[in-house]
């Protein structure tokens, strides 16, 4: 989720986590990151990230999550079906790093065959996922292209070249975020959905739970919500094609390829 004011995503992550187990068969672990912090949009620097083992339909961690009102600009979540790697807590996404002075945060949906990349700088995995030598790599090679952070439309370029290699090995559904954007590319399956006024009703796929954005909004307010699959049956979700790379910034799209 990318917005332009701190949101609540207790909606959201509510039909979220029923796929953690109960209405699908992600039930290998889960995770959340919340950028937090900075009054001005595109200043959150903090960073709360949760990790459990267990399913996200049963985990107390995710009944926490739940329950406790977090509002954030930029929130990665992530369930995982094992692919590589054990089901443990150091396998588990959305996964943490700091690169310029700002944590990265990255969660990946997919299979990579024979991704082995030389890993010679300061990112190596802890656990052993692709998907965490996938991002160890990213950020290995966004160092090298560039000396300090560099704007969002120029770090778009940058991952415009690098996103395909890693996708050429497979399925390779990814969100990569650092509190000031949220980048997305699909590979297969991969859908967002920008809530703005006028708010309307929403109803869960996943969960017997409708909201009225309206009551809970701003007429200023925007949030884009990115997702596999989507977590709604009445908004307007837009499938990303394959290959795409898009980009939000306060709640909407920026940049796109």
């Amino acid at each position: 989720m990318n917005c332009n004011t701190p949101t609540d995503v207790t909606f959201s992550f509510t039909g979220f986590a029923q796929r953690g187990g109960r209405t699908d068969h992600h039930a290998d672990g889960w995770g959340i990151a919340f950028f937090e912090g900075g009054p001005e949009p595109g200043s959150d620097k903090g960073l709360r990230h949760f990790v459990d083992h267990q399913p996200a339909a049963d985990s107390p961690v995710a009944e926490l999550i739940r329950r406790y009102p977090i509002r954030s600009r930029n929130v990665i979540a992530h369930i995982r079906k094992a692919t590589q790697g054990a089901v443990a807590l150091q396998n588990c996404h959305p996964f943490v790093r700091e690169l310029w002075g700002r944590y990265w945060v990255f969660a990946h949906n997919g299979d990579l065959k024979d991704f082995h990349p030389r890993l010679h700088g300061s990112f190596r995995p802890v656990g052993s996922t692709d998907s965490e030598r996938a991002f160890c790599w990213l950020l290995q090679e966004m160092a090298k292209s560039h000396a300090d952070m560099p704007s969002v439309a120029e770090l778009t370029l940058t991952l415009r070249e690098l996103l395909p290699r890693i996708a050429a090995h497979g399925t390779f559904n990814a969100l990569l975020g650092n509190g000031q954007a949220l980048w997305a590319h699909a590979s297969t399956d991969l859908h967002y959905v920008v809530r703005q006024h006028p708010f309307a009703h929403a109803t869960l796929r996943d969960d017997d739970v409708s909201v009225d954005f309206a009551q809970h909004t701003q007429p200023s307010d925007r949030v884009a919500v990115v997702v596999t699959t989507p977590l709604t049956t009445n908004e307007a979700w837009v499938r990303l094609a394959p290959g795409e790379l898009r980009v939000f910034v306060d709640g909407d799209s920026l940049l796109n390829s």
